[in-house]
């Protein structure tokens, strides 16, 4: 049986396995075009986009010999780019909250408040709760809240319906307010003004 001149992505995927650096230059070839219009829709950034998709050619080529592809090697290239771009929203927002607390104690001169301290903590936890979302409902909140993306860009770059974005996004905001409620009764007592803040922040 003749062997086809262009191998399958399965093809490639064994054969890097296998420590192929051809296969994998030809892997980049094939999919690196396609992540970088996908990166560049959802960091709207042209230099984030391309140091995403390096990264995840990087950890592709590190990782190939342990890699489990639990679908197709494209779903997991997508996967992986929006795992990078999440990485990379979290970072800005450690910095942005860093930048904000300096510049609140250099204004006041004094530490952080107890409350503001409680309140990081609550946040904290809301996270947690935010990973703990079904799949497809956090990374549509997540586009919505994080990436701020609007609900037409989302419905598009997923290949849905935008009622269904609102839904999604509705549904998301409506179990982290019954969690965020749940945790205030952990003993994380907040005042009245910082929980309403952090409800506008879902």
């Amino acid at each position: 049986m003749a062997i086809p001149t262009t191998p399958t992505d399965q093809q490639l995927v064994a054969q890097l396995r296998e420590g192929n650096a051809a296969a994998y230059t030809q892997l980049f070839d094939r999919f690196q075009p396609t992540l970088y219009v996908y990166a560049r829709k959802i960091t709207k950034d042209k230099d984030e986009a391309a140091d995403i998709v390096q990264e995840v050619f990087l950890y592709l080529w590190d990782k190939r010999d342990s890699i489990e592809f639990d679908h197709n090697i494209l779903a997991y290239l997508y996967s992986a780019v929006r795992y990078k771009f999440f990485n990379l929203l979290d970072k800005k927002k450690v910095r942005l909250d860093y930048a904000d607390s300096l510049k609140k104690y250099m204004q006041e001169g004094s530490p952080e408040t107890d409350n503001l301290l409680r309140e990081r903590e609550m946040l904290r936890l809301i996270e947690e709760q935010i990973s703990l979302l079904p799949p497809k409902l956090k990374l549509i909140y997540e586009l919505s809240r994080k990436a701020n993306m609007s609900t037409a860009h989302i419905a598009e770059l997923l290949d849905v319906s935008e009622k269904t974005v609102q839904n999604q996004v509705s549904l998301a905001v409506k179990q982290l307010k019954m969690k965020l409620g749940a945790l205030q009764l952990t003993g994380l007592f907040l005042s009245a003004e910082a929980l309403a803040e952090l409800m506008k922040k879902l």
